[in-house]
């Protein structure tokens, strides 16, 4: 892809537990390009979140390559990682449990400056700060307020604001509304768009909620138990989804119209464990259109058509 900034290969993530390897991430391969916002979407507990924090190395990957604008961030040494981690960074989903509590919007938003030594003089410290809290939409009354002393929307633009003191190029947004209200969902989406726009950022964008990665997304991959199943332009997925569990996903969404009746799609059975899990398809046991030899032989992604890739056995000519 023409100027891309991330590009993930063959990522796994696997943890030690008690009961086995629970393959939190199994062979997950996309790439971003500068400027998109790529939405990664599934169910709780599929690994989107994970995946994340895997190309940002806070879990470090079990095997694979991230390449950020042409460096290998799997690679990299303690030292060389701090550096780069200015061109990374993340917004996460709880911005009460995200921030310290002891510390204040001015502390909190000025920490990276304090960490990375970017600023020559307390002047220019102070000046940075207050230029991020206009950047974010923060009033300036508010530089000595404490976290519990604010609302979720002003708690997460200090978390963006925050994410963007050190001008990166890409960030994670670790389902960034979910913990707010709806209107102040709107307020925060249309910010980072707003900041996308006027910084030239990249976004990816991890989210459960359909509706909310439609209305921000240029792509979207779709996770199910560690795998990517399907990958496509946000307005193909949505007028035309190949894979099983993406139709199931999408027919759960509301449309707020009276005159058109929406088939729903109800997954029957449990998730399978990701722990030590068995040969075939991760959606075998809930697929109603389920082979034989789905539950023998894993689904590669594969372009179905222009654009659009579906890991499954049904899509195989």
């Amino acid at each position: 892809m023409p100027n891309t900034l991330l590009e993930v290969k063959h990522l796994k993530k696997y943890f030690n537990t008690k009961a086995g390897l629970l393959h939190a991430v199994d062979d997950v391969s996309f790439s971003i390009a500068k400027g998109e916002t790529l939405g990664l979407v599934g169910e709780s507990g599929c690994g989107k979140s994970t995946i994340g924090r895997a190309i940002l190395r806070l879990h470090e990957p079990t095997s694979g390559e991230v390449i950020l604008d042409g460096t290998d961030v799997t690679k990299l040494n303690k030292q060389e990682l701090r550096e780069l981690r200015r061109k990374m960074q993340i917004v996460f989903q709880d911005p009460y449990s995200s921030l310290d509590g002891r510390k204040s919007v001015f502390e909190s938003i000025g920490e990276p400056l304090v960490i990375q030594k970017v600023c020559k003089s307390k002047a220019e410290y102070e000046k940075r700060v207050y230029e991020l809290m206009e950047t974010v939409g923060l009033a300036e009354r508010l530089v000595n307020a404490y976290p519990h002393e604010l609302d979720g929307g002003r708690r997460q633009r200090v978390g963006i604001a925050r994410a963007l003191a050190l001008n990166p190029s890409f960030l994670v947004l670790d389902e960034p509304v979910s913990a707010l209200d709806v209107s102040i969902q709107a307020q925060v989406l249309n910010l980072m768009q707003k900041l996308q726009k006027d910084l030239g950022l990249t976004y990816l964008f991890i989210s459960h909620n359909l509706s909310v990665v439609k209305h921000i997304s240029d792509r979207i991959a779709v996770m199910y138990l560690g795998r990517m199943v399907e990958f496509s332009d946000c307005r193909a997925l949505f007028k035309n989804p190949l894979h099983p569990y993406t139709k199931a996903l999408l027919s759960a969404v509301p449309i707020p119209r009276l005159d058109v009746k929406q088939e729903r799609i109800l997954l029957e059975g449990d998730v399978p464990s990701p722990v030590n899990p068995a040969p075939g398809c991760r959606f075998a046991s809930r697929c109603a259109s389920c082979m034989e030899i789905c539950r023998e032989k894993q689904p590669e992604l594969q372009e179905i058509e222009p654009g659009h890739f579906a890991a499954c056995h049904l899509l195989n000519d």
